[in-house]
């Protein structure tokens, strides 16, 4: 209980070496093929463009990390099982990781991702978002 319910220990650990030996790789990666950097950017802008034109709030976020803000906690757990049934696996962020009144999904771009499959999650949004008063 104390460890769910304790901002400080929320997100805090330490990364194993092979997790870090992966992180270098990656960056490595980054640093030699900037194309992937690019698409990163290209399906963020999408992505939270097209969220925006379906009615839902993505706070304030600059970042391939976009949240889609859901207010209560319990709207926020409802919309992660709703499009998990849906075969969108998409992260709560409630109290106490947020203030009360600002749970959010919490979605997370990839260069990886494809158009289609932006579409496809974007659609299960537009399905969910209404049955939670969302959009």
């Amino acid at each position: 209980h104390a460890l769910n319910h304790s901002r400080s220990w929320l997100l805090s650990g330490s990364q194993p070496p092979g997790v870090a030996a992966a992180q270098k790789a990656a960056i490595e990666v980054l640093m030699d093929e900037p194309e992937h950097h690019a698409r990163l950017w290209e399906n963020t802008d999408y992505f939270r463009k097209e969220l925006q034109g379906l009615g839902f709030d993505t706070g304030d976020s600059v970042t391939p990390i976009i949240p889609v803000m859901c207010g209560e906690s319990s709207v926020a757990k409802a919309m992660t099982q709703e499009l998990g049934k849906l075969g969108v696996m998409a992260g709560a962020i409630v109290f106490p990781m947020v203030a009360r009144d600002k749970a959010r999904i919490r979605t997370q771009m990839s260069a990886g991702l494809t158009r289609e499959d932006l579409d496809t999650v974007l659609s299960c949004f537009e399905t969910v978002g209404p049955k939670l008063g969302l959009i």
